[in-house]
């Protein structure tokens, strides 16, 4: 009788261990799936992550910075863009919060720098949620004006200062 009380015992023993195995296992799991999907939303976030193709990238702007190119891409800025990115292009516009990635600051002076005038063209031609695709909206010329429009905003203002 003792023999067999000391094997149920033994096989109660290892039913409880094979039970706690599961629930650690699966614990673990879950946690290397948030894991992994942390990483691939950070990396999937940064708004200047965009893939441009390289042909794109070398696209040259053919339009001049004039002020009536500025004047009529202000225009078309304010109608299409600064919903999103703000009238003074700080990506601060009153519909910014509803989108993620956020709508990016031409402001930043750094940022815009790194990107090629093709691949603004680019970006606003062909849109990425939640950017919006334009080229069936706007013309070539209008896309190319912003472009210039957008750059200006970044350009540091000069003031001359008496000692």
């Amino acid at each position: 009788m003792r023999f067999v009380c000391e094997a149920f015992l033994a096989q109660m023993q290892t039913q409880r261990k094979r039970s706690h195995a599961l629930p650690k296992a699966m614990f673990l799991l879950i946690l290397a799936v948030v894991a992994v999907a942390i990483v691939y939303s950070a990396v999937n976030k940064a708004p200047w992550s965009w893939p441009v193709p390289d042909e794109a990238k070398q696209l040259k702007n053919p339009l001049q910075s004039t002020a009536p190119a500025l004047k009529s891409a202000r225009e078309v800025y304010s109608e299409k863009c600064a919903h999103c990115h703000g009238d003074s292009g700080k990506g601060d516009g009153q519909d910014a919060g509803k989108y993620d990635p956020a709508p990016t600051d031409f402001t930043d002076a750094k940022r815009m720098n790194e990107a090629t005038d093709g691949e603004l063209f680019y970006k606003i031609s062909e849109g990425k949620k939640p950017m919006p695709v334009f080229k069936n909206k706007l013309s070539e010329d209008q896309r190319w004006e912003l472009v210039l429009f957008i750059r200006s905003l970044a350009r540091p203002t000069t003031t001359n200062h008496l000692p």
